[in-house]
Formats: C-alpha cells, structure tokens, sequence
C-alpha cells in the first residue's frame, strides 16, 4: 500500500513536521540541551515512521519534494548576502584568526572523509558526507548536497550526510564544555569581566531574537534580490559547467549575492536589506529542512553502518585534538581562547547555536567573554559556511 503525496501536500506536512518539533522540542529537554533544530526533530519522526512502514512490509508514503530545491537555494542564496569583506575586516584580527583555523579545520575534515572512506570501501565523495558537509555545514549543508552527489552517481549520500549531520549536533554538544574546562583548570585561566556574557546559560538559538522593526516594502526588496540572484546564478552556474567544473546550482546563486553585498558595502545607493533577507532564508531553510529530512530512507544506511563509525570516531578525535592543541594556541591561549575551542566545537560538528549553547555553559561557571561572544556568532554564523562549501567544491572537482 503507498500513499502519493503531490509537492503541495508534501510541503504542507512539511510545515506540520516542524510545528511538530517546536512542539516536542519546548517538552524535552533533551532536544533542547543539544539544540537539534525544529524541522529536523519532525522530519525524522517522519522517517522512522517510513522505516516502520518499509521494514514491516505494510506500504510506503511517497513524497514529491520538487519544491525542496526552491526553498534551498532561497536559504543558500540568503547565506551569500553575509559574506561581506568589510564586517570581516571590521571584527579585526581575532575574527581573521578564527576564520583561518576554520577553513583549516574544514579542509582536515575533508581529508580524513575521504581518506577513510578509501580505506574502508566506501565511495570518496561519500566521504565528504562524513566530513565538513555534515559536520561544520549540519544539516542544511547535508540536505543539499546529498542529492547533489546522489546526481553523480553516489548512492545513499543523503542519508549519510544527515545521519552525521545528527550524530556531529551531539557530539560537538557533549565535547566542548568538557575540553574547555580540562583547559582553563590546566592553564589556570579566569575572566577578568564583570559584565554579564550574551547569550546566558543554555542559549540553543530558540529563544525570540532582538526586536528589529520590519518594513514590507523591505521584505519586497529582500525578496527581489533573493530571487535576482538566484536566477542570475543560473547564468554563473551555467558558465562553471560550460569550462568544466562541477557545483551545486545554489552555490552560484550565493556567488552572486556576495557580489552584490560588498557591492552595496560601498555604495550609498544600493540597499540590502539584511534582517529581512535573513528571515526569508531562515523560512527558506525551515521547509526545505523539514522536507529534506521527512524523504530519508535510514534503511540505506544498515549496510554501511560499521564503515561510518570508523570515520565518525575519527572526526571526534580530530576535533579534540584540533580544538586543544591549534584553536587553543592560534586564539592566545589565554581564557577567551578556552571559550572560542567549545564554541569552535559546536559549530565544526554541529551549527552555530551549539556553539552558544557550549560558550553559555562554560561562561556561567566560570565568568563572561566577550571576545567570544563577538568572534564566534561572525565566522559561525557569516562566514563559515561560505568557506565550507567553497571547501568541498574544490574535494568534489577532484575526486567526482
């Protein structure tokens, strides 16, 4: 027995899905101690509700997610419009230093996926599912590359990409207070503020942001330069595929919208409208998530399991290692270092509000860092993910 759903059907469980985990979300506290995003709490009730179906031969429900595609590169697109080289500049050389261990951190993730994945028979780009697409670029990242590798020819990349995806949200959550603490004991590190941090003891990104005042007439400008760039990044990606080299259709599109940021960064004319564009692509990411995760099939994952721990366990001892012994010294080795390597944690196996969530845990023990609380929100939550996907084009061209 199978269940078709048409595109608007399927969209509107989608949006039910994530009501669903907002829902269940504000209920257990689990779900909000390692801040694991509403439509991904939704999405994958949905297909363990699939799994059930399948393993116990009773039917399926098949989806239509043509509309995932849309709402994705909305999401990317918004994404391109953070990348400004003159907030970069402004955040100085603390930001610029945690931008570069990033990228580094990225490229090592990569190295190791693809690495092991050879060593354990899997496919090199399956790899990358292991690696910064689903840890530093979480599920978002996954849910829009999977098909993109699953077009190559790459079977099962969705669903590795999004179990790692979970799987980083976790770990990143449970290792960086604990790497933090081991640090600021060892090295005898303290606060030297008084003032309270951002943020407060377990901030998950959920909690309602600063009132900013929404004009309509700026969500028509947000919503025309979203869509401007999405369909000149048509012509951009065209011209990738024409000298050869392969890319997702969004990452274009983000090009594009990067363009015309540091355009409008040095022009008193030309205005972006950042708050609104940034709430269109969290709507964006919203639905595309939650229709991402409902149309998993975890069934594709039993054979492979034993192989995706092997490389799951590595990337963790990469990241401790990593924070401990790089971020630590690159960041001054000094108390607001020790807070930037739980934060680094986060956000380089899960996103950005573990980040804050592992920075707000360390910071309500052992006293404010301001420092972190403005490096870490720019390069996790601006700048990263554009590095990332840069990143993983580079691994895609080589090993497709």
């Amino acid at each position: 027995m199978t269940l078709a759903l048409n595109s608007y059907q399927t969209m509107a469980v989608g949006i039910l899905l994530y009501y669903l985990g907002k829902f269940l979300k504000a209920r257990i506290k689990f779900l909000r101690t390692y801040c694991i995003p509403n439509p991904v709490i939704g999405g994958i009730l949905f297909a363990l509700l699939n799994l059930a179906l399948h393993q116990s031969g009773v039917g399926a429900i098949k989806l239509d997610t043509v509309q995932q595609s849309f709402f994705m590169n909305m999401f990317f697109t918004s994404i391109g419009f953070t990348a400004s080289f003159a907030l970069l500049k402004k955040g100085g050389r603390d930001v610029l230093i945690l931008t570069i261990v990033c990228a580094i951190l990225v490229t090592l993730q990569d190295v190791i996926g693809v690495g092991l994945a050879k060593v354990v028979g899997l496919h090199p780009l399956l790899g990358l599912c292991a690696g910064s697409v689903p840890l530093v670029g979480g599920h978002g990242t996954s849910a829009a590359f999977g098909p993109f590798f699953e077009n190559m020819g790459v079977e099962r990349a969705s669903a590795v990409a999004i179990a790692m995806a979970t799987f980083g949200l976790i770990s990143g959550s449970l290792m960086g207070g604990p790497i933090a603490h081991r640090l600021i004991s060892k090295y005898n590190l303290h606060s030297n503020e008084t003032n309270v941090s951002a943020g407060g003891p377990g901030f998950c990104g959920d909690v309602e942001a600063a009132v900013v005042p929404m004009v309509p007439e700026k969500f028509m400008l947000a919503t025309g330069e979203i869509l401007l760039c999405m369909g000149v990044g048509t012509y951009v990606a065209a011209f990738f595929k024409g000298i050869g080299l392969v890319f997702p259709f969004y990452i274009s599109s983000m090009l594009v919208a990067a363009v015309l940021r540091n355009t409008a960064d040095h022009s008193s004319s030309l205005d972006v409208p950042i708050p609104e564009i940034q709430t269109m692509g969290d709507v964006g990411l919203n639905i595309f998530l939650s229709m991402a995760l409902m149309s998993l099939r975890i069934w594709e994952l039993f054979d492979i399991a034993g192989a995706l721990s092997v490389i799951a366990v590595a990337q963790v001892i990469l990241m401790a290692l990593f924070t401990y012994f790089v971020v630590f010294n690159a960041m001054g080795r000094d108390y607001d270092a020790a807070v930037e390597v739980s934060a680094v944690c986060g956000f380089g196996m899960g996103a950005t509000p573990n980040a804050m969530a592992n920075m707000s845990a360390v910071t309500a023990v052992h006293g404010p860092s301001t420092r972190a609380f403005f490096c870490v929100p720019l390069v996790g939550a601006l700048f990263i993910d554009f590095i990332n996907s840069s990143v993983i084009m580079v691994f895609t061209n080589l090993f497709k």
